[in-house]
């Protein structure tokens, strides 16, 4: 049984909820979006079309939260990489849609394309730390009218886990849905397993809902396909120079999504995810990395508790342009104090420069962070068997452990082994020339690209999809 660390009692997470519903009620919020006020107003909320502004009484929020539901699940092309909030946690996806990334090769940063996104989807496929793959990249070379295509092609093409990211307008949402069922073999098998799956930013703090992400929320609930939404409050910018007054805000807007989603379909699964941060007032910066945005999302994950939703977001980002002690502690203290708070879902994989950049030394290293978040939730594996008794009782004072068939059998599965981290002594590391933790993961990185592809399409699927849309990219891993 886990005990998560915590920061209120349930009485002041009664508050905290309280307050947000107040703010819902009496603030209220701007929906810019003309469908999303119609379902607030056919809910019971009190409306204003000319002003857009939207006031959203507790007890329509109280009844929503009734058909909250507990679990979250990411869907794959191939089934065996299914996974599911919170019964499979952490689960851990990469960050995503950067528009740059550091070529491997020459180690200059630069704007990224779609064949940066067949590389990475490849790269994230083989690292088993990574659960899903939220594309990390836009593609700067995506033809006119394919840029969501772009995207998704390459990085289902090349990837057999869940594979997320979201969409500019409804039009680019159709064609990689379309892109989906031309995958699954029909319409009919595509609902049945939709392996795409769908994330937005549809609140921009404080307290309003835009036209486009809110549409495709709305479109997808009303398809019954697989989408949440992130809230993203800013600490001295969208949201007071408070933690508790920027959870609030926060609360309230996951609280006035949620009302809307569960106003269109009920029970429909949702995660309590956000990217709370506070800005650096010093220069107005933006600081996903800073501490307290771990902080925040431990209060965050509280009160998803408290709806009984699974939970998660952004979380161990760096601000750090490079792979150095900032962006390892950064990445390290944010995630694990999430972790401890029970935060279900992780967006912590290969970004730097504040959701700006993706290295693929970063992905290595934070696949490596990955497994030992995982080892941590293990814990200690409590059993009668698990002490040993007989085992310390045979080999018995001033013996050895080296050479006993308990020790060869649990060598693998007791201790994270890690291929970043160095554990050899200083003379073995002069030896080969005094990589750093960098270079190492990028040699791993690279390692990995050189090798085939096990998750490419099969060539006849990939012709079937070329020939529905002409001009697509080309998909292909290229090292």
């Amino acid at each position: 049984m886990y005990r998560f660390a915590s920061f209120f009692s349930p009485e002041e997470i009664e508050q905290i909820h309280e307050a947000s519903l107040e703010i819902l009620e009496d603030v209220g919020l701007l929906v810019r979006n003309e469908k999303a006020r119609s379902v607030f107003a056919r809910r019971g909320c009190r409306v204003d079309n000319q002003t857009t502004l939207v006031k959203i009484p507790r007890q329509v929020v109280e009844d929503c939260r009734s058909s909250f539901v507990p679990n979250y699940k990411f869907i794959a092309q191939d089934p065996q990489y299914d996974v599911v909030l919170p019964d499979d946690r952490p689960v851990i996806v990469t960050g995503s849609s950067a528009p740059n990334i550091i070529d491997p090769k020459t180690g200059e940063e630069r704007r990224a394309t779609s064949t940066d996104i067949a590389n990475i989807a490849h790269l994230i496929n083989e690292l088993p730390g990574f659960d899903v793959f939220s594309i990390s990249t836009l593609a700067d070379d995506a033809p006119e009218g394919q840029f969501a295509l772009s995207r998704f092609y390459p990085a289902l093409k090349n990837c057999k886990k869940p594979v997320r990211s979201n969409t500019p307008t409804i039009k680019d949402l159709e064609m990689v849905l379309e892109l989906g069922e031309i995958i699954a073999g029909s319409k009919e098998a595509y609902m049945e397993r939709p392996f795409i799956n769908h994330h937005y930013c549809p609140v921009v703090s404080p307290l309003t809902m835009d036209v486009e992400s809110t549409e495709a929320i709305i479109y997808l609930t009303e398809k019954g396909l697989p989408v949440y939404g992130t809230i993203v409050p800013n600490a001295g910018m969208s949201a007071p120079m408070s933690l508790m007054g920027t959870l609030v805000l926060g609360n309230a807007e996951f609280l006035a999504l949620s009302t809307l989603i569960q106003s269109i379909r009920p029970g429909a699964p949702m995660i309590y995810a956000v990217l709370s941060t506070v800005a650096d007032m010093r220069t107005g910066d933006y600081a996903p990395g800073a501490i307290e945005t771990g902080i925040l999302q431990m209060a965050h994950t509280e009160m998803a508790r408290f709806y009984n939703v699974p939970s998660g977001g952004y979380i161990g980002l760096t601000n750090s342009h490079c792979n150095d002690a900032q962006s390892g502690y950064e990445t390290g203290m944010n995630v694990t104090a999430a972790l401890l708070a029970g935060a279900d879902l992780f967006n912590m994989g290969g970004l730097l420069s504040s959701l700006m950049t993706f290295d693929y030394a970063k992905a290595v290293i934070d696949n490596e962070i990955a497994l030992m978040l995982k080892r941590i939730t293990r814990g200690m594996e409590f059993s009668k068997e698990n002490m040993c008794l007989d085992l310390i009782k045979e080999v018995g004072p001033g013996g050895n452990y080296m050479d006993k068939m308990h020790t060869l059998k649990n060598m693998k599965t007791t201790a994270v082994l890690p291929k970043v981290a160095n554990r050899q002594g200083r003379g073995h590391w002069e030896e080969e020339g005094r990589p750093d933790s960098h270079a190492r993961a990028l040699a791993e990185a690279k390692k990995i690209l050189m090798q085939d592809n096990p998750a490419r399409f099969p060539a006849e699927l990939d012709a079937k999809i070329r020939s529905h849309f002409p001009g697509i990219v080309p998909g292909d891993c290229k090292w």
